[in-house]
């Protein structure tokens, strides 16, 4: 269950009737738990309360008191025996009048009426699995009116199913644009009057709904006409109490859906909640979710927290703004420099959705010129800050008018915190019509003209505030810009996942530059658009991206043609996730990359170091794959460094099926004891090998090929193979044919392989890795060392290791893609004596060691993030102190250090000793 979920069945469990037995178990149900969860509790499996409540392990203790003893209760649970030995996070009690609760990790406690713990639900959300519950509790209102919105907007669809067409959607998603309006004016006094807007519905409007769409209608149509012009226009007198609104917000139709009893219900219940505590930067990401049918199924995921935001704005430019205040001090010639300078600065979003960065931007810049006024003794001062300084791009049309609300309402929230209530209702309205959020496709639109260079004259005109001509080329009001700050999270879509028209896109940016166009990822569309908007106006850009922009294939492809244009990475945050509302946190793992073509001397990067801090560092140069650097790529090498063993493919069958076998395959050959033994092994592609499935191959050496090819079983085989690759249209599967018996390679080990799967889960904290013995062999679905040093495996299996392949390497979709030329021959390993190989060998037995002492357990058994085995997790631990030892004398304190010690290590190997072109051996051999 996400948050939206949660909060709507906790709401419907505080209407419904209160049953003292029912309750604790219509709490956790509410939470996600499942009906078999719930039936072991009631049947008292799991329940080791000793209060007579319900007492869930590790989660939470709750019990029901007689009146007026909650606290009393509530205190019991505390001091419980069974509280502290199931480590229950939670505590709660209530007597159906009242309620508490506690949080015994943090001591936080909550207690109110009954009726309204669902206000509070935001607090017991790790109930649930969701851990972004700070950011939560301060949006509790926006995820409750997100939930209330999306059943009301679903319940005028199905009553009005022409305006779920693509004709009328626009107008359907436009009028949820009003709702919210009118629901937060009447809760801001910007309405004259409580409640103006949802009391004149519920009176004016019969019970049965009938004509609530005319009401509504006439209500619009009011703030649609200014006062002079409001007795021709035959405006009901009960309509005239609202305001002229103008900015187009109420231009054009005026319709409404009709409503059903179930659809008024819901908008005088919505029209009923505290719209005043909107977080316009929150909201609006959640409430575009309600007017997408795809992602409505995900409604509440769409939640993006400030702190992410803030990583990629602080950096950007907020962080400058700040250290010139604190320099400025009282100083007010200074103030009031840096207060000019913030009027010129744009923060342009070319992917702007509903508009979340533009907000927190306009945001925090207010809360520095509130400073900067206060400290002049200016508090009562108009913003000199205007909204159009925070331009957008949206390809759709619903987020678009979301962000311009959004702004609107930030605006005006910003204006009652620093100026008061009647200084920011004296200049609210009317709206003014300027447009500065362009609805179209960033990546094909000039940027410039959303943008002009400073001094550049705009003269396009669109037509009000939420109406953008599909023409429109520039922005209509006067261009005063100065600096300028493009930021955002642009969509992601690796290559396999984009349309026709997301490739077209790409290829117009791309095709005359490179031809690995394809292979780019969606994203890179902006930050190519980016460095070419920078050559032409002073602008510096950072933008939210999956880190895969810093890895593997891609970055061949894209940084050469942004370091190109002039820029440079002026700072950076390496890989963290981007979470959202999700049960257990869910959220793609991310990069922030910040270019500028006027880089100052300092760059700044920022990573999350193994203990969960986030590290800063100032360094002079940030390469392309995010490492502290010079922009140095890692190029395919022939040959491993530092003398390690060559790392070859696996042998490929090219036999349609024919000399690989299933275990019952294996029995259908009816084979001898002795004939199993000769032609029969076990085989490993990369399934078999992590998941511990069972596959053989006929592997028949040429000296044994009469023989073989006596047995009817075989032979039936080996014509099958043959006639596969005659029929190939691969020249070299055809020549192929003439040694049907054998796959394409016929290598192995003498005495062992040591195997590495091509493919592997990103979840897994280390790359899997592992030895067989010489009468087994290795599909193509593998990698493998043949008769390699055992201490090969310690340093596959190794953290550095792994980081460096998921850099240099890339990933497959989001698995882990391995290459022996670009991965492990260019892994820099410091010159190992004796003794390093000594310890690394003993290292890469513990692992090996620890395995075997699970077993039957499978790789993809024992590297479950969640259940690795202790002792195989110290095994590691220990591995990694050895081998970190060995490159800097101690360990590394996060990936991002392990990253600039490989890198700087590969470019004085690279220097000092080039690649040779010789060609990795094969080895043929004719017997096990």
């Amino acid at each position: 269950m996400n948050a939206v979920e949660i909060e709507e069945a906790v709401s419907a469990l505080a209407e419904e009737p209160f049953d003292a037995a029912e309750f604790p178990f219509a709490f956790l149900r509410a939470f996600g738990n499942k009906e078999t969860t719930i039936k072991r509790l009631r049947a008292g499996a799991t329940n080791k309360s000793d209060v007579g409540g319900v007492l869930q392990r590790d989660n939470v203790h709750i019990a029901v008191a007689t009146q007026g003893d909650v606290t009393a209760v509530l205190g019991a649970l505390r001091h419980s025996p069974a509280t502290a030995k199931s480590k229950a996070r939670f505590i709660v009690a209530t007597d159906g009048t009242d309620f508490e609760g506690e949080d015994l990790a943090t001591g936080e406690t909550v207690a109110c009426a009954y009726r309204d713990f669902p206000d509070h639900f935001g607090f017991f959300l790790p109930l649930a699995g969701i851990t972004t519950v700070r950011q939560i509790r301060e949006s509790s209102f926006d995820i409750r009116a997100t939930g209330r919105l999306n059943r009301l907007y679903v319940e005028l669809l199905k009553v009005n199913p022409d305006w779920a067409t693509a004709e009328r959607r626009v107008d359907m998603n436009h009028f949820m644009a009003r709702l919210i309006f009118c629901f937060f004016a009447e809760d801001t006094d910007i309405f004259t009057g409580d409640s103006l807007f949802t009391k004149t519905v519920e009176q004016m409007s019969a019970g049965d709904s009938s004509n609530t769409h005319e009401v509504i209608g006439e209500i619009f149509r009011a703030m649609d006409t200014a006062g002079p012009k409001r007795d021709a226009a035959h405006v009901p007198r009960w309509a005239n109490r609202f305001p002229y609104v103008n900015g187009g917000l109420f231009s054009g139709a005026i319709d409404a859906p009709r409503f059903s009893r179930i659809a008024r219900a819901y908008l005088l219940q919505i029209g009923n909640l505290q719209w005043k505590q909107i977080n316009p930067d929150i909201f609006g990401s959640m409430i575009q979710a309600v007017a997408d049918d795809e992602e409505r199924a995900g409604l509440g995921m769409h939640y993006t927290s400030v702190p992410n935001i803030l990583k990629v704005l602080n950096p950007l430019f907020l962080d400058d703004l700040r250290v010139k205040l604190e320099e400025a001090g009282d100083n007010s010639r200074k103030l009031l420099n840096l207060r000019n300078r913030m009027a010129r600065i744009r923060v342009f979003d070319p992917a702007c959705g509903s508009g979340n960065f533009l907000v927190i931007a306009y945001k925090e810049m207010r809360a520095i010129e509130a400073e900067i006024n206060r400290r002049r003794g200016e508090t009562i001062n108009r913003t000199a800050i205007p909204l159009t300084n925070f331009r957008g791009i949206e390809l759709r049309q619903f987020p678009a008018e979301i962000a311009r609300l959004a702004l609107i309402i930030a605006e005006f929230q910003c204006d009652v915190m620093y100026r008061g209530q009647k200084e920011a209702l004296a200049e609210f309205l009317p709206l003014d019509a300027e447009n500065w959020i362009t609805c179209g496709n960033a990546l094909r639109l000039d940027w410039l003209s959303i943008c002009p260079p400073t001094g550049t004259g705009v003269r396009h005109f669109a037509e009000d505030l939420f109406h953008t001509p599909l023409d429109q080329a520039e922005i209509d009001f006067e261009n005063e810009g100065g600096e300028t700050y493009i930021c955002g999270n642009p969509p992601y879509l690796g290559s396999t996942w984009q349309t026709a028209e997301q490739k077209s896109d790409l290829r117009s940016i791309f095709a005359g530059r490179t031809t690995g166009w394809k292979s780019l990822d969606y994203v890179t569309g902006w930050f190519m658009k980016a460095a070419d908007y920078g050559t032409r106006t002073s602008a510096v850009t950072a933008f939210v991206s999956t880190n895969s922009v810093c890895q593997g294939q891609l970055v061949p492809i894209l940084w050469p043609l942004v370091f190109g244009t002039g820029h440079e990475i002026t700072f950076a945050h390496t890989s963290f996730k981007w979470a959202n509302l999700a049960s257990h946190n869910a959220g793609v793992t991310v990069a922030i990359v910040g270019i500028s073509n006027h880089a100052g001397k300092v760059r700044r990067l920022f990573s999350i170091g193994d203990d969960g801090n986030v590290i800063v560092k100032d360094v002079d140069k940030i390469n392309a794959y995010l490492v502290s650097g010079p922009n140095v790529i890692i190029k395919k090498r022939s040959r491993p460094f530092s003398g390690l063993a060559l790392m070859d493919y696996g042998n490929k069958p090219v036999d349609g099926g024919n000399l690989l076998l299933r275990a019952a395959q294996l029995a259908g050959l009816g084979l001898t004891a002795l004939q199993r033994q000769q032609f029969v092994h076990r085989v490993y592609g990369s399934e078999e090998f992590v998941q511990g499935k069972l596959r053989y191959c006929l592997w028949i050496p040429d000296d044994a090929f009469t023989e073989a090819q006596s047995i009817p079983s075989i032979r039936v085989r080996i014509d099958a193979v043959r006639r596969i690759r005659l029929s190939s249209r691969d020249a070299s599967a055809r020549e192929m044919a003439a040694r049907a018996h054998q796959f394409r390679e016929m290598n192995h080990g003498v005495t062992h392989t040591v195997v590495v799967p091509i493919h592997t889960s990103e979840t897994r904290p280390y790359l899997p890795v592992g030895l067989i013995r010489s009468e087994e062999f290795v599909t193509n679905a593998n990698l493998a060392l043949f008769d390699a040093p055992v201490f090969s495996v310690a340093l596959i299996a190794s953290r550095l290791h792994l980081v460096w392949i998921a850099t240099v390497c890339g990933k497959l979709e989001t698995r882990y893609r391995y290459s022996n030329t670009l991965g492990w021959n260019t892994f820099p390993v410091p010159t190992l004596t004796a003794k390093n190989k000594t310890d690394l060998t003993r290292c890469a037995e513990e692992i090996l060691l620890a395995r075997e002492a699970h077993f039957p357990a499978t790789i993809a058994d024992l590297y479950d993030p969640e259940a690795m085995p202790a002792d195989l997790r110290a095994a590691h631990e220990r591995n990694d102190e050895v081998l970190e030892r060995i490159y800097i004398g101690r360990r590394f304190r996060n990936d991002t250090e392990r990253l600039e010690k490989l890198f700087d290590m590969y470019v004085k190997m690279t220097t000092d000793r080039p690649a040779r072109s010789t060609s990795t051996r094969r080895r043929r051999a004719d017997a096990p």
